[in-house]
């Protein structure tokens, strides 16, 4: 990790503490030393970021005006809201904790009339009862670097294959998950049920297309619109 990553996480963790967190607390999360917690957050504040405390006492960031403010409308912050919110309530560790920093940071940067919203918000979610397949996140690993995968998979006729496939789009659903990917064996575009993958191994080998490309070619075959360009 850089100097630069170490303070943009050090500042990231600092958002998340309403109340004054310790030297000894952020280099745990950080996995770094006190001391160079010490001096990243001396270096933060000859860089003008309002962070207030002392060794032994603990430090809290009171404002992070060297971003600018997001100027979303009511509406458009609602609809953020809800969608973190519902990210939130799943049980994936890595998604939940990607839709906590994100609400944090979109905090940190809202108008001052705006920054109540995330306080008090008026659309909640329920208890969401979806339980994710335990392969999920490395699907999500294996589609974000375009790696190939090994799956041993149970189809309609309960017989068990190996297929070696090109997961490109995962699919969510309110009784199934799905992986779109190319399928070797095949030889050409198939869906796969995450409930009857029985084994993942993702491949250090690449497939030859850009994940763009691919998923383009999916949604043609799937016969969906390509999005909306904005």
């Amino acid at each position: 990790m850089t100097k630069t990553q170490r303070l943009l996480a050090l500042l990231q963790l600092l958002r998340c503490y309403r109340y004054p967190v310790t030297a000894a607390v952020l280099a745990e999360k950080l996995g770094i030393s006190a001391r160079t917690v010490y001096r990243d957050i001396a270096s933060l504040q000859q860089q003008g970021v309002d962070i207030e405390g002392s060794a032994g006492l603990g430090y809290q960031l009171r404002s992070d005006h060297l971003l600018p403010p997001l100027l979303f409308n009511q509406h458009e912050l609602d609809a953020l809201l809800l969608g973190l919110n519902w990210v939130r309530s799943l049980s994936d560790a890595n998604l939940n904790d990607a839709a906590q920093n994100a609400l944090v940071k979109i905090q940190a940067v809202l108008p001052a009339g705006l920054a109540h919203t995330l306080k008090h918000q008026s659309l909640l979610i329920g208890s969401n009862q979806l339980q994710f397949s335990e392969y999920f996140s490395l699907i999500r690993q294996a589609i974000n670097g375009r790696h190939k995968m090994v799956i041993r998979y149970l189809d309609q006729k309960a017989c068990l294959t190996k297929r070696i496939i090109w997961p490109v789009v995962c699919g969510i659903f309110d009784s199934v998950q799905l992986v779109g990917a190319y399928c070797e064996m095949r030889e050409g575009f198939r869906n796969f049920r995450l409930d009857r993958i029985q084994d993942v191994n993702i491949l250090d080998e690449h497939y030859p297309k850009s994940r763009i490309q691919l998923l383009n070619e999916w949604r043609a075959h799937e016969n969906l619109p390509l999005p909306v360009s904005y």
